[in-house]
């Protein structure tokens, strides 16, 4: 029951098989041709809408004309002074007992 169920609710997203022997035989008028052409010609066409692109910073640095890699350089960047700062702090600790 579960493999027939799971069948059914897949079946919308496996696209139908055109190269069977039987669809070709058939003609072009056949109903599982005309179902083949249904399911392509629903799918979308040409590139993706402005309003469905990636926003924020993957939009903003990683895709499209203005692509870099600024903000890999910034964390990159960021991460060595955050180190730095923790570095430098620790050993401030450890000159504050005694010195070497």
């Amino acid at each position: 029951m579960f493999a027939t169920a799971a069948r059914r609710t897949l079946t919308g997203l496996v696209p139908p098989k055109i190269a069977t022997p039987g669809a070709v035989s058939s003609g072009t008028t056949s109903a599982r041709t005309q179902a083949v052409i249904d399911f392509y010609s629903k799918l979308p066409k040409g590139p993706l809408p402005a309003s469905e692109r990636a926003g924020g910073l993957r939009g903003k640095f990683f895709e499209g004309a203005n692509a870099s890699g600024k903000p890999l350089l910034a964390a990159i960047f960021t991460l060595f002074t955050v180190g730095y700062v923790i570095d430098y702090q620790m050993h401030l600790k450890h000159h504050k007992n005694a010195h070497h």
